[in-house]
């Protein structure tokens, strides 16, 4: 295996491989399951499950993004913004990058069994399959609600930091999921809006390639109300307190109105100006959780 990674170092250099892992995407991932294992105690959370529990989930979802890049290198030759990848560049071999995945995702679940438990490590495994192969493999070509199923995989990481505490399942982790999963669609179809023709060219069967601008709209305008309603659940089942539920109402109107801007058609560059929005909304709402935990912790 070391032998296929060398073969391609004089194409391929750190960078290379470190863009394979797509890191902003899994920098995004880490701050919800760091957020995730904050929530789940009230008491410190140990250093070694702090430190080696993120990297393990970090290192696994490293290794799907890497897998996605082989998948994916047809589409990423046609589409603008993915053409320079370094496997679809030719920089990167498939098969080293394959080659890198494993690695990834062994180093990462040998740390999450060793230093978090078993539960946490199975369903880390499970989101990256969920991910790396029924969406990247199969749902995405398949169905034009590929990112609503598939976005199960990618609402996990608050769920596994949560477990990789506690070691066991609850409801909270699972309305930290629902909370991503109610997020997804309004913020990928946004950016399938903007990167609509790309897709189509791709034969990438994309809700506005498919059923069309109009209805992907609306579409994004009804997740974004359930989204609103479900990240109030945390205050109504006594899980946050006024700071987050301020936050949520404050963070979740401005996502509204960006819905509606798309659904009106009112401002130019509406789509990607919802995605933009999307991606700090899930930060600073995933913040503001955390925020009012510690605060309730000191009342």
């Amino acid at each position: 295996m070391a032998t296929m990674l060398r073969a391609h170092s004089e194409h391929a250099t750190w960078r290379d491989y470190l863009e394979l892992t797509k890191p902003r995407v899994v920098m995004l991932m880490l701050i919800t399951s760091l957020v995730g294992m904050f929530l789940a105690t009230r008491a410190g959370v140990p250093w070694t499950v702090l430190l080696f529990g993120n990297l393990g989930i970090g290192l696994c979802a490293g290794a799907a993004a890497a897998v996605n890049h082989v998948v994916d290198r047809r589409i990423d030759s046609i589409m603008a913004r993915t053409h320079k990848r370094p496997v679809t560049a030719g920089r990167v071999s498939p098969v080293a990058a394959l080659a890198f995945a494993l690695l990834l995702a062994i180093a990462g679940m040998s740390l999450l069994m060793v230093f978090t438990n078993e539960l946490a490590a199975w369903l880390t495994l499970a989101s990256l399959l969920g991910y790396a192969v029924i969406y990247t493999g199969f749902l995405k070509r398949a169905t034009p609600q590929n990112i609503v199923i598939g976005g199960l995989a990618g609402a996990a990481p608050p769920l596994l930091g949560w477990v990789a505490v506690t070691g066991h399942l609850s409801a909270e982790p699972l309305l930290l999921v629902l909370i991503i999963f109610a997020w997804t669609p309004p913020h990928f179809w946004a950016l399938a809006i903007h990167r609509k023709a790309e897709y189509a060219k791709a034969d990438i069967p994309m809700l506005p390639v498919t059923h069309g601008e109009h209805y992907t709209k609306v579409h994004i305008l009804l997740y974004t109300l359930v989204m609103f309603a479900v990240t109030l659940l945390p205050y109504a089942i006594h899980m946050s307190g006024p700071l987050y539920l301020a936050c949520a109402l404050l963070l979740g109107g401005r996502f509204l109105h960006w819905a509606w801007v798309l659904y009106r058609d009112s401002k130019p560059h509406a789509a990607i100006n919802t995605f933009k929005y999307s991606i700090w909304y899930l930060f600073l709402l995933f913040i503001a959780l955390l925020a009012d935990h510690y605060l309730l912790l000191n009342i």
